[in-house]
């Protein structure tokens, strides 16, 4: 059990760990602190849900933008059908909470539901808190039980984006 803890929690690197859920957030953290991973504790925080969506009023558009025919769609069809996000007013405290638990994390791990929704989350989460600087890893888990969230940590896999936008 210590050896898999220390591949969860490697010595020396800090560790976000997003979750869906403030209840999941307590028992994952529970679960990845303690004589098993040697005392040290990741930072587990819950995004509860969605953080953004498409914009839907033309002035949340850029400059430019804001007097085209599809303004009020979010998305650009001239541009290869770009979309326009915006952070939910509602979650841009829990966005800058995460943020700021990003800045002094060495490795971020996106724990949301297996669904296409949780990965969607996930990906909207990659995209606004920009993890490009940061190793970032998806992890999975069908319940909520010590065993199955350390198994979950023993494979994270990249996000995949065939879920996000339903290529497959």
């Amino acid at each position: 059990m210590q050896a898999l803890a220390r591949r969860i929690v490697p010595p020396l690197m800090s560790q976000l760990i997003i979750v869906e859920s403030p209840t999941k957030a307590k028992k994952i953290t529970e679960f990845l602190r303690g004589e098993d991973t040697g005392g040290a504790s990741p930072t587990v925080i819950a995004s509860v849900g969605h953080i953004r969506d498409l914009v839907s009023k033309a002035k949340e558009l850029p400059e430019g933008k804001q007097k085209e025919w599809w303004s009020y769609l979010g998305i650009d069809p001239d541009d290869d059908f770009k979309p326009y996000y915006k952070v939910y007013d509602k979650k841009k405290d829990t966005v800058a909470e995460l943020r700021r638990a990003l800045k002094n994390a060495d490795a971020l791990y996106l724990a949301t539901d297996e669904d296409r929704e949780g990965e969607a989350i996930s990906w909207h989460l990659s995209e606004v808190l920009d993890t490009k600087s940061k190793l970032m890893k998806r992890v999975i888990f069908n319940e909520i039980t010590k065993p199955a969230v350390l198994d979950a940590f023993k494979e994270p896999r990249d996000l995949d984006v065939n879920l996000v936008f339903l290529l497959i």
